[in-house]
Parts: structure tokens; sequence; C-alpha cells
């Protein structure tokens, strides 16, 4: 037995990991259609038009109920998205150019018409206050009712008349906000997927409003998922996102031991999970996995398989999951971006865990299941 342990990889077992928090999404997205002209108009004109829901989402924050963002910390609460009916959006989106529709796809088979389709409005340029500056609103307009403005003494008696906000315009009070790593945990997996998409479409308009190439302005186009230079002379050049693909290893030993680090950034010193980094210009994935290690913790990698990927949106990230052989062990901190690092059994983790000394990563995250797929069992 002996003989055949020492033969035996750590890694010849691995397989890719069945699920993973932000890549459930199952929405079509129908990209024949995003270039369709008046395509939002048309899903969201009335009751005749196909079905259709309106998610908001704002600087990477996705709207829920109100009071459903209290619900974070607590296992097994449910949150869901906020929505509203397509219908009552139009008017909305004529009022507020700054508003960015983002048409995230469609479910259901067959016809255009029989399919529920989902459109996503990013708000961040209506709510980031530089927009809000130049109106003049009602106060606690966010609890007035309808009927409020048919009052003959609603306070315009010999005075200047105050615009009210409008349904949009409220939204940063009637909805909790909440970003993915809060969401998801909570959420089912359809909506996890369309926030995923939200957020990372609206983090990409919220950072980039000018064309990099020429600095002139740009406006959306395709539905949301990408833009347009209005720079004729520079040839109106369409713009997509650029993600930043990252790699994360979860590196075991001959003994299957674990290797968990903790980074000098991170608030909590109790919080270790696995390697990580960006890729460089002209890296392979495998190769940033090694090097990663070799300047975070000394630790030289050799056989490296795939696990998975998931979007990271904080901005723009893409992580791409990979579990490692260690061919040393000597641990040396680089003291820059890891603070301290460790090899551990199973039965130390757990034992790490149980005192409190030692916690997992976030639910959300892609490294929390790299260690499950380690450790044999939920965390």
């Amino acid at each position: 037995m002996a003989v055949f342990s020492a033969k035996f990889s750590s890694l010849a077992l691995t397989q890719t990991l069945p699920f993973l928090p932000l890549s459930q999404g199952d929405i079509d997205y129908d990209t024949t259609r995003r270039e369709e002209p008046g395509l939002i108009e048309s899903l969201l004109r009335g009751p005749e038009s196909p079905v259709t829901s309106v998610m908001l989402v704002r600087d990477g924050k996705v709207a829920v109920p109100h009071g459903q963002g209290r619900l974070g910390g607590y296992d097994l609460a449910r949150m869901r998205l906020a929505e509203l009916p397509g219908r009552y959006i139009l008017d909305e989106l004529a009022a507020h150019p700054e508003i960015i529709a983002i048409y995230l796809g469609a479910y259901g088979s067959g016809t255009v018409d029989s399919r529920h389709h989902v459109v996503a409005l990013d708000l961040t340029r209506l709510l980031d206050g530089s927009q809000a500056a130049s109106r003049v609103l009602a106060p606690d307009a966010a609890h007035e009712g309808v009927d409020d403005a048919f009052d003959p003494d609603n306070g315009l008696n010999g005075r200047a008349a105050q615009r009210k906000a409008s349904l949009l315009e409220q939204a940063a009070d009637r909805f909790d906000w909440v970003d993915l790593r809060a969401f998801v945990p909570h959420a089912a997996a359809r909506e996890a997927g369309q926030a995923t998409n939200a957020s990372a479409l609206s983090l990409w308009h919220a950072r980039q409003r000018f064309c990099p190439s020429c600095g002139a302005v740009v406006r959306p186009a395709m539905g949301g998922w990408a833009q347009r230079c209005e720079n004729e002379s520079d040839g109106n050049r369409t713009l997509f996102p650029r993600i930043e693909p990252a790699v994360i290893t979860s590196i075991v030993d001959a003994h299957d031991r674990l290797l968990l680090q903790r980074n000098k950034a991170w608030g909590d010193s109790r919080l270790f999970s696995v390697s990580a980094g960006f890729v460089e210009a002209g890296e392979n994935l495998e190769h940033a996995c090694r090097r990663e290690a070799k300047e975070e913790v000394g630790v030289d990698v050799g056989e490296v398989r795939y696990l998975g990927s998931q979007p990271w949106p904080f901005p723009s990230s893409l992580m791409v999951a990979f579990k490692a052989r260690a061919a040393s062990t000597e641990i040396t901190v680089d003291d820059i971006e890891t603070a301290e690092a460790r090899w551990l059994t199973r039965d130390e983790y757990t034992a790490e865990l149980a005192t409190g000394r030692m916690q997992a990563p976030g639910k959300a995250t892609i490294a929390r299941y790299m260690i499950e797929e380690w450790y044999g069992r939920e965390l």
C-alpha cells in the first residue's frame, strides 16, 4: 500500500467543479437581435409585445426588494431581483437618455412572441449625483402617493413648481442595492446568471465613458453589450468589454496537504485562501499558475489540471481555476502580497475552522469550491 501511495498522484482523480455560483446563467443571449433597430422599445412596448421583465443595476449592484439587502448574513435567506413591468419603462427611457438599457436575452423556445425577454436598466448615470445635482426634486418623493400630484395645496401656490422624481429616480430609495457577493449565494440560479451579466456590463459602462483610442465620447451599442465611438474621423469604432483573466490555483503536495495563504490586503487576519493572480501579457494560464506560486510563497509547481472558470466582475475579471501538484514544499512568503502560508491536512483545516483561527472564502467565490473539492465536503 505504501508503494502504491508513493506513485499515486493527488491529481489523478481531479475533475472539473460541478457548480460555480457565478456561472449559473441559462439565458439565451439572442445575439442575432442585438443590432436590431428599436429592439428595446419593441420589447417594452406593451401587453401586445412579448413578455418582458426589467431588472435594475447601478454601478455593478443589483436592485432587490426593500428589506432584502439585510439578508446577506443569513445562510438560509433567499433574495430575488426587483423587477418592473416593461410597459411602465418606455416613458422613463425617453425622459432619461443617460439610462443604459441592456438586452440580456430570452428564455424559452418557439417564436419571438412566445419567449420571455429580460432587459436590465443601468441607472448608474441617473443616480450617481452628477445628473441628480441638476434636478430639483420634491423632498421624500419616494414616499409620496400618485394622488399628491393633484393636491391643490401641494406647495405650488405662488411658488415655482418642483418636479417630482420619476419612478426610476426614486429607485435609489425604493429598493436595496447589493453586489454579487451578497446576492448570488441567496438567489435562484437563473437570477444569479442575470445579475452577473448585468453587473459586469454596468461596471464596464460606468468606467469607460470615452474611447480608449481617441478620447471621444462613446454611446451604448448592440443592446448594451458594446459601445460606439462618436468620432466619425476615427471610423466610429465599435468597442467591446475587455476581460482581465486571472488564475487561481489549489496546490497540493505529495501527502495531499493543501497550501493555504493569507493576503496582506485582506482585512480579516483569519481569512485564508488559495494562490491567485492576474495573467500577464503574452503569458499562458499554466505559466501564470506556476509564476504566482513561486512569487507569493516560493513553491515550485509541477503538474496542473483545469478545474473550471467563472466571471468575477469586480470590475472585470475572469477567474480560471486549476489544481496543481507541488514540486517543492518549502514556503518563503514574499511579504509583499502574502503575509502567511501553511500546508494543512484535512484534519488540521477542520480544527482551524472549528476554533475560528481560520475562515473560509465567501460563498460566491470560486476559491471556496476549490477548497471543498480538496476537502471532500461542503464547508
